[in-house]
């Protein structure tokens, strides 16, 4: 029977995971979420090394979907005997336990209270979000006592770019801290989407070290970082150069009313930084403001609100509101020509 425990203090779920990693003292039962999946899919896998000898998956290691699990096949499947290894895992994704009926919900609570002891299962949040749902108290109280919530949230900037550094030294190459600051910038700050980057940028390197003009050349950036560029060349008058960033969004077909809400969000960004350097605020009040985990894109918002005044980025802000409205009510709209309008006007209008 799986003993009750103490459910963790916030924060700690993940260093408990590692230490019991370490020490061999895996738990019966996890609850794996957060964006960062790369960090999900790397600890299921250390705890599937842990748990099973080499060679011998196939027999003691289960994949469940959550479209097609039951509580009956749930406990079939965690009860089964080990073969040739003394635990099992099963690993369980996007079975949201808080979506179950009250007959399936008293299963699964009955099979948490009497886990077999050589058995693991890991519930994996992949694509689903995980809420509790406090009103089921039994259920949230079973969770509690024997199911531990290790969240993967986006890592921080202090953890990211050691990461990225030793990713690129483990292809032969070097970067500084400046573009692997960038790199994040350009291509956001999660891990299972910097991996392939980092390999394609580190393959097309000519040099030892890795230069901006290395990431610019062959990575994919996010829409958040290419609509930056964006606002920034409007800022600075380079009315061309913002229309062919954009030309180049439309050619990917990302649809404009993204490219429009990606624009209102960053010019709504540029305007806190404008009151910031008005209000006599610094780097850091914007980090909080907007729950930054680095200080590089508070110091791009703030050189970017310098060119420009907190009455011109009210007025940006507007007219993105009103074409957002424009195109969600009205039939007909050339959405990519009136996106194009709003660029002309918005370099009209600069300050």
């Amino acid at each position: 029977m799986a003993d009750k425990k103490k459910a963790p203090r916030k924060g700690a779920a993940l260093q408990k995971l590692k230490e019991d990693l370490a020490a061999g003292t895996i738990g019966p039962a996890y609850v794996f979420y957060g964006e960062e999946s790369y960090l999900r899919e790397y600890y299921l896998g250390e705890l599937r090394k842990k748990l099973v000898p080499p060679g011998f998956e196939t027999f003691n290691v289960h994949t469940l979907e959550g479209k097609d699990v039951t509580a009956q096949a749930l406990a079939e499947t965690v009860e089964a005997m080990p073969m040739m290894a003394e635990r099992t895992l099963t690993a369980v994704t996007d079975w949201d336990l808080f979506k179950l009926g009250e007959d399936q919900r008293e299963k699964l609570i009955a099979l948490l209270e009497d886990l077999p002891p050589y058995g693991c299962v890991v519930f994996v949040y992949d694509t689903l979000e995980y809420k509790p749902n406090k009103t089921m108290k039994k259920l949230c109280k079973a969770l509690e006592a024997y199911v531990e919530a290790v969240e993967f949230p986006a890592a921080s900037s202090a953890d990211l770019l050691p990461w990225i550094s030793r990713r690129f030294k483990a292809l032969g190459k070097e970067i500084d801290r400046t573009a692997a600051e960038y790199l994040v910038f350009t291509c956001g700050g999660l891990m299972t989407g910097l991996v392939p980057e980092i390999e394609k940028i580190a393959a097309y390197a000519k040099g030892g070290t890795v230069t901006q003009a290395d990431i610019d050349a062959v990575a994919d950036p996010v829409l958040s970082a290419e609509v930056f560029k964006l606002s920034d060349a409007v800022l600075q008058g380079h009315y061309d150069q913002a229309a062919s960033i954009l030309g180049d969004l439309l050619k990917m077909q990302t649809e404009p009313i993204m490219i429009l809400a990606a624009l209102g969000s960053q010019l709504r960004r540029i305007w806190t930084a404008r009151l910031a350097l008005d209000g006599g605020r610094d780097r850091y009040w914007l980090m909080e403001l907007w729950g930054m985990k680095s200080d590089y894109p508070a110091k791009l918002l703030l050189n970017a609100a310098r060119r420009t005044t907190a009455e011109w980025c009210a007025r940006a802000v507007r007219r993105c509101q009103e074409l957002d409205r424009r195109m969600k009510s009205e039939r007909g709209v050339d959405s990519a020509g009136e996106l194009k309008l709003l660029l002309v006007r918005l370099a009209a209008e600069r300050s």
